[in-house]
Protein backbone atom coordinates (compact mmCIF):
# COMPACT_ATOMS: atom_id res chain seq x y z
CA UNK A 1 0.00 0.00 0.00
CA UNK A 2 1.10 3.52 -0.79
CA UNK A 3 0.96 6.54 1.15
CA UNK A 4 0.25 9.74 -0.15
CA UNK A 5 3.34 12.92 0.90
CA UNK A 6 0.35 14.16 2.97
CA UNK A 7 -0.10 11.35 4.81
CA UNK A 8 3.36 10.27 4.97
CA UNK A 9 3.79 13.93 6.49
CA UNK A 10 1.37 12.78 8.60
CA UNK A 11 2.97 9.98 9.72
CA UNK A 12 6.05 11.75 10.48
CA UNK A 13 4.51 14.19 12.77
CA UNK A 14 2.81 11.11 14.65
CA UNK A 15 6.22 9.41 15.02
CA UNK A 16 7.79 12.60 16.26
CA UNK A 17 4.86 13.64 18.52
CA UNK A 18 4.63 9.70 20.22
CA UNK A 19 8.56 9.62 20.34
CA UNK A 20 8.82 13.12 22.64
CA UNK A 21 6.23 11.33 24.88
CA UNK A 22 8.97 8.39 25.08
CA UNK A 23 11.54 10.55 25.90
CA UNK A 24 10.21 12.68 27.86
CA UNK A 25 8.62 9.28 30.80
CA UNK A 26 12.02 7.57 29.86
CA UNK A 27 13.89 11.32 31.35
CA UNK A 28 11.27 11.23 34.21
CA UNK A 29 11.95 7.57 35.35
CA UNK A 30 16.16 7.96 34.72
CA UNK A 31 16.04 11.82 36.60
CA UNK A 32 18.14 12.91 33.84
CA UNK A 33 17.87 14.60 30.55
CA UNK A 34 16.97 12.49 27.32
CA UNK A 35 16.82 13.84 23.82
CA UNK A 36 15.28 11.63 21.37
CA UNK A 37 15.34 12.41 17.52
CA UNK A 38 13.25 10.59 14.58
CA UNK A 39 14.73 11.03 11.12
CA UNK A 40 12.61 10.49 7.96
CA UNK A 41 10.50 7.57 7.74
CA UNK A 42 11.05 4.63 5.31
CA UNK A 43 7.68 2.47 4.66
CA UNK A 44 9.14 -0.65 3.50
CA UNK A 45 8.38 -4.42 2.21
CA UNK A 46 8.73 -6.69 4.45
CA UNK A 47 11.09 -9.12 2.61
CA UNK A 48 13.66 -6.03 2.44
CA UNK A 49 13.61 -5.69 6.48
CA UNK A 50 16.96 -7.22 6.16
CA UNK A 51 18.64 -4.92 4.43
CA UNK A 52 17.97 -1.77 7.23
CA UNK A 53 19.38 -3.98 9.92
CA UNK A 54 22.79 -5.35 10.27
CA UNK A 55 23.34 -8.92 10.81
CA UNK A 56 24.36 -9.22 14.37
CA UNK A 57 22.68 -9.80 18.50
CA UNK A 58 20.47 -7.71 19.19
CA UNK A 59 18.21 -7.07 21.63
CA UNK A 60 14.29 -6.63 20.73
CA UNK A 61 11.70 -6.19 23.01
CA UNK A 62 8.28 -6.80 21.08
CA UNK A 63 4.78 -6.12 21.67
CA UNK A 64 1.34 -7.00 20.24
CA UNK A 65 -0.55 -4.32 18.61
CA UNK A 66 -4.06 -3.98 20.60
CA UNK A 67 -7.26 -2.06 21.23
CA UNK A 68 -9.65 -0.92 18.67
CA UNK A 69 -7.11 -2.86 15.94
CA UNK A 70 -7.48 -6.35 16.80
CA UNK A 71 -4.22 -8.61 15.53
CA UNK A 72 -3.24 -5.29 13.95
CA UNK A 73 0.55 -5.83 13.74
CA UNK A 74 3.42 -5.27 16.08
CA UNK A 75 5.67 -3.26 17.48
CA UNK A 76 9.34 -3.83 17.94
CA UNK A 77 11.81 -1.73 20.22
CA UNK A 78 15.55 -3.31 19.13
CA UNK A 79 19.01 -2.24 20.55
CA UNK A 80 22.24 -2.85 18.87
CA UNK A 81 23.56 -5.08 21.97
CA UNK A 82 26.15 -2.16 23.57
CA UNK A 83 22.63 -0.43 23.60
CA UNK A 84 20.95 -2.33 25.11
CA UNK A 85 23.65 -3.27 27.88
CA UNK A 86 24.18 0.49 28.36
CA UNK A 87 20.04 1.08 28.62
CA UNK A 88 19.98 -1.74 31.47
CA UNK A 89 23.10 -0.63 33.35
CA UNK A 90 21.59 3.38 33.34
CA UNK A 91 18.14 1.56 34.71
CA UNK A 92 19.81 0.39 37.38
CA UNK A 93 22.43 2.70 38.09
CA UNK A 94 25.27 0.81 37.18
CA UNK A 95 28.43 2.13 35.39
CA UNK A 96 29.44 -0.46 32.25
CA UNK A 97 33.07 -0.19 32.40
CA UNK A 98 32.84 -1.51 36.36
CA UNK A 99 30.66 -4.24 35.59
CA UNK A 100 32.56 -5.47 33.03
CA UNK A 101 35.94 -5.27 34.83
CA UNK A 102 34.37 -6.86 37.76
CA UNK A 103 33.10 -9.51 35.10
CA UNK A 104 34.79 -10.07 31.69
CA UNK A 105 32.41 -12.82 30.83
CA UNK A 106 29.73 -9.90 30.17
CA UNK A 107 31.10 -9.54 27.04
CA UNK A 108 29.89 -12.60 25.76
CA UNK A 109 26.89 -13.29 28.01
CA UNK A 110 25.82 -9.52 29.06
CA UNK A 111 22.39 -9.93 30.20
CA UNK A 112 21.23 -11.02 33.77
CA UNK A 113 17.85 -11.50 34.86
CA UNK A 114 18.14 -8.03 36.14
CA UNK A 115 18.83 -6.66 32.96
CA UNK A 116 16.47 -8.04 31.11
CA UNK A 117 13.78 -6.40 33.46
CA UNK A 118 15.14 -3.24 33.19
CA UNK A 119 15.12 -3.38 29.52
CA UNK A 120 11.40 -4.77 29.49
CA UNK A 121 10.93 -2.09 31.89
CA UNK A 122 12.72 0.58 28.79
CA UNK A 123 10.14 -1.01 26.25
CA UNK A 124 6.89 -0.87 28.16
CA UNK A 125 7.55 2.80 28.91
CA UNK A 126 8.47 4.09 25.41
CA UNK A 127 6.06 1.74 24.05
CA UNK A 128 2.90 2.47 26.18
CA UNK A 129 3.99 6.49 25.90
CA UNK A 130 4.27 6.25 22.07
CA UNK A 131 1.23 4.87 21.57
CA UNK A 132 -0.76 6.65 23.77
CA UNK A 133 0.58 9.66 22.49
CA UNK A 134 -0.40 8.48 18.61
CA UNK A 135 -3.99 6.90 19.93
CA UNK A 136 -4.59 10.85 21.01
CA UNK A 137 -3.58 11.95 18.03
CA UNK A 138 -5.34 10.40 15.27
CA UNK A 139 -7.84 9.23 17.87
CA UNK A 140 -7.85 5.39 17.25
CA UNK A 141 -7.00 3.51 20.61
CA UNK A 142 -3.73 1.35 20.40
CA UNK A 143 -2.43 -0.62 23.03
CA UNK A 144 0.55 -2.51 23.39
CA UNK A 145 0.17 -6.02 24.96
CA UNK A 146 2.67 -7.54 27.39
CA UNK A 147 6.07 -7.13 26.07
CA UNK A 148 8.51 -10.67 24.97
CA UNK A 149 12.52 -9.97 24.84
CA UNK A 150 14.24 -11.21 22.52
CA UNK A 151 18.29 -11.78 22.13
CA UNK A 152 19.11 -13.16 18.72
CA UNK A 153 20.73 -12.19 15.51
CA UNK A 154 18.24 -8.90 14.16
CA UNK A 155 17.54 -10.66 10.90
CA UNK A 156 16.67 -14.25 12.23
CA UNK A 157 14.26 -12.58 14.81
CA UNK A 158 12.46 -10.50 12.45
CA UNK A 159 12.30 -13.64 9.81
CA UNK A 160 10.53 -15.76 12.88
CA UNK A 161 8.49 -13.72 13.76
CA UNK A 162 6.84 -12.98 10.27
CA UNK A 163 7.04 -16.56 9.91
CA UNK A 164 4.30 -16.84 13.42
CA UNK A 165 2.47 -13.75 12.22
CA UNK A 166 -1.50 -14.81 10.98
CA UNK A 167 -2.15 -11.94 9.36
CA UNK A 168 -1.29 -10.70 6.23
CA UNK A 169 1.37 -8.06 6.41
CA UNK A 170 3.43 -6.28 3.14
CA UNK A 171 5.10 -3.33 4.54
CA UNK A 172 6.81 -2.34 7.62
CA UNK A 173 6.97 1.47 8.82
CA UNK A 174 10.33 2.01 9.80
CA UNK A 175 12.01 4.62 11.89
CA UNK A 176 15.36 4.89 13.57
CA UNK A 177 15.49 6.55 17.09
CA UNK A 178 18.07 8.31 18.62
CA UNK A 179 18.26 8.32 22.16
CA UNK A 180 21.29 10.60 23.94
CA UNK A 181 21.80 12.00 27.68
CA UNK A 182 24.97 13.88 29.05
CA UNK A 183 26.26 10.75 30.08
CA UNK A 184 25.13 8.18 27.66
CA UNK A 185 24.42 7.43 24.22
CA UNK A 186 22.06 4.72 23.32
CA UNK A 187 21.02 4.23 19.54
CA UNK A 188 17.65 1.93 18.76
CA UNK A 189 15.47 1.27 16.32
CA UNK A 190 11.16 1.20 16.43
CA UNK A 191 9.68 -1.13 14.10
CA UNK A 192 5.88 -1.11 13.19
CA UNK A 193 4.51 -4.21 11.38
CA UNK A 194 1.32 -3.44 10.32
CA UNK A 195 -1.51 -5.66 9.23
CA UNK A 196 -3.26 -4.58 5.84
CA UNK A 197 -6.69 -3.59 7.02
CA UNK A 198 -4.52 -1.75 9.98
CA UNK A 199 -2.70 0.28 7.53
CA UNK A 200 -5.27 1.18 5.75
CA UNK A 201 -7.47 2.56 9.00
CA UNK A 202 -4.55 4.27 9.90
CA UNK A 203 -4.08 6.14 6.35
CA UNK A 204 -7.97 7.07 6.77
CA UNK A 205 -7.49 8.32 9.89
CA UNK A 206 -4.51 10.60 9.04
CA UNK A 207 -6.42 11.79 5.53
CA UNK A 208 -8.93 13.02 7.64
CA UNK A 209 -6.57 14.75 10.21
CA UNK A 210 -4.91 16.50 7.27
CA UNK A 211 -8.52 17.34 5.66
CA UNK A 212 -9.95 18.70 9.20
Amino acid sequence: MDFTEFQKDALQELANIGSAHSATTLSQMLNTNIGMSVPKIDIIDISKVGDFLTDELTTMVIFELQGEIPHGGFLILHFPRDSAMRTADIMQGIDSQSKLASDPTKINNPFSEMDQSAILEVGNIMVSSFLSAASDLIGLLMLPSPPVLVVDMAHAAITSLVAQMTVEVDDVILFKVKLTSDEHKIAGNILIFLEVNTLQQIALKLEEMIKG
